[in-house]
């Protein structure tokens, strides 16, 4: 039997899909990233402890974030305060990572979510195992899988 450390990309990639379309609707699908992610917009992370460790990152431009946060709430983008972004962004990374754990074997629990403006970076003592480049309403996100480095076997 063969024991996965680390989510498949197919996989994470399915994950991505399903909660975008069940939250944010299937009419406007998250699709590949056709440009580089611009520096800067906003980022929420959230920590997976136990029986499997890791962190899962979800980077937006400014407009995917208010995008994200006006389609969630159901107001108008003029209307959502950085309070409002940080609680919808927060949910939808919480959302992504409580369906990635899923994939992996053994009990493990989710933080609370970290979400602010610019890169939450990893903790050093992490490497991203998988990366999904996509765009949603013509603007970037990218999600990231971060892991303990595996130790070498031989």
């Amino acid at each position: 039997m063969t024991v996965t450390l680390e989510p498949s990309l197919g996989d994470v990639h399915a994950v991505v899909e399903e909660v975008w379309s069940s939250f944010l609707g299937a009419e406007e699908p998250i699709l590949p990233l056709a440009t580089p992610m611009p520096p800067g917009g906003w980022s929420a992370a959230i920590t997976v402890s136990g029986g499997w460790d890791a962190q899962i990152t979800v980077n937006l431009t400014d407009g995917a974030a208010q995008a994200v946060t006006s389609t969630m709430l159901m107001c108008p983008v003029e209307d959502c305060s950085d309070e409002d972004l940080r609680d919808a962004l927060g949910e939808l990374v919480n959302m992504v990572g409580g369906n990635v754990k899923s994939l992996m074997a053994g009990s493990a629990v989710l933080s609370l979510p970290l979400v602010g403006h610019g890169d939450i970076s990893p903790g050093s003592h992490l490497v991203e195992v998988c990366r999904l480049e996509l765009t949603w309403r013509g603007e970037p996100v990218v999600v990231t899988v971060h892991l303990p480095p595996t130790a070498d076997p031989s």
